[in-house]
């Protein structure tokens, strides 16, 4: 699918530098990116490894992976899948132990962009979001057969709308209209709906923001394959690999945070019991620290103001 305008769409990588230095420790190691989107970190990574290195990229987008195979580079292979799939993925390429996992979740600017894949209010487009457009159910798809309740709870957990209900109910009473309206199906109209049903506005904020974020990530089932993607990527790293992950809004990161926080802390122990503290197993990460986007580069991107870098490190096998 190409861009409306016939122009191949650009991104910026969010902390290029600070995630591979966050990542890298040994150059001969094997990594995987989660996240492929244009291949900015990928082509980072690769320039930081040395030959006996290897890269394993995931993305959904069919156009993040037809990037992806334009790289000419033996230590580099793609998978067309989501990084939930990594654990299975990077077996069947030969990667057991890795020595890095690194997750960038936020969206890139292509997709955004580019008014087909329906993910953005600001321009005219079909009702999609699937980050794989080939597979799954659509946003309108969706919206044409849940319930008032189940919009409302998606729009407020995943959206954190405080409008939820009014914005619901606006969907389901121009869904009751389809048979003179035709079917809700496109962006702008989702955009003007939500326009109207959100009472208050917060300022340089638009108010389909949060409904659209709600929305794609209940149809990209985001929060739910991130916790997956957590387990299993602490199951494959190494003693010393790296776990890096860059959030972009806080569903997300408190997500992050809190599993960093519970495999990097001790175990609950009940005092009367006579045990040992050598009798206790070791936490398996251990937090390296927390990284934001400097003011120049959010002066120069404006997408990187709401990033979190957060880097863990497995200590114990």
């Amino acid at each position: 699918m190409a861009p409306a305008s016939g122009k191949e769409l650009q991104h910026r990588t969010v902390l290029l530098h600070e995630a591979v230095d966050g990542l890298i420790k040994r150059t001969d190691g094997i990594y995987i990116d989660g996240t492929f989107g244009r291949g900015g970190h990928s082509r980072a990574i690769l320039q930081r490894l040395g030959e006996a290195g290897r890269l394993i990229a995931f993305d959904k987008d069919p156009l993040a992976i037809a990037t992806a195979e334009k790289i000419e580079d033996t230590r580099f292979s793609s998978v067309h899948d989501s990084f939930a799939s990594m654990r299975d993925a990077a077996s069947e390429h030969g990667a057991g132990k890795v020595s890095g996992v690194l997750l960038d979740l936020g969206m890139s600017s292509p997709q955004v962009d580019d008014p087909e894949r329906g993910f953005s209010f600001r321009a005219q487009g079909p009702l999609d979001m699937r980050m794989d457009p080939t597979r799954g159910e659509s946003a309108a798809e969706w919206l044409a057969r849940a319930t008032a309740q189940e919009m409302m709870e998606v729009i407020r957990d995943y959206g954190e709308e405080r409008f939820a209900f009014q914005i619901a109910k606006a969907i389901a009473a121009r869904r009751a209209e389809s048979d003179r309206l035709g079917p809700l199906d496109s962006t702008g109209e989702l955009a003007e709906i939500v326009g109207h049903a959100v009472k208050t506005r917060e300022k340089g904020k638009d108010p389909a923001t949060r409904t659209f974020q709600a929305i794609r990530i209940h149809i990209n089932q985001e929060l739910a394959e991130l916790q997956v993607i957590l387990e299993s990527a602490l199951s494959m790293l190494e003693q010393g690999g790296r776990l890096v992950v860059i959030s972009f809004h806080s569903l997300e990161d408190r997500i992050v945070k809190r599993f960093m926080q519970a495999q990097s802390s001790a175990p609950a122990v009940d005092r009367r019991l006579p045990i040992r503290a050598v009798d206790l197993p070791s936490p398996p990460l251990r937090v390296v620290g927390r990284v934001f986007p400097s003011e120049a580069e959010v002066t120069d991107n404006p997408r990187a103001r709401s990033a979190v870098m957060r880097i863990a490190e497995r200590i114990a096998p």
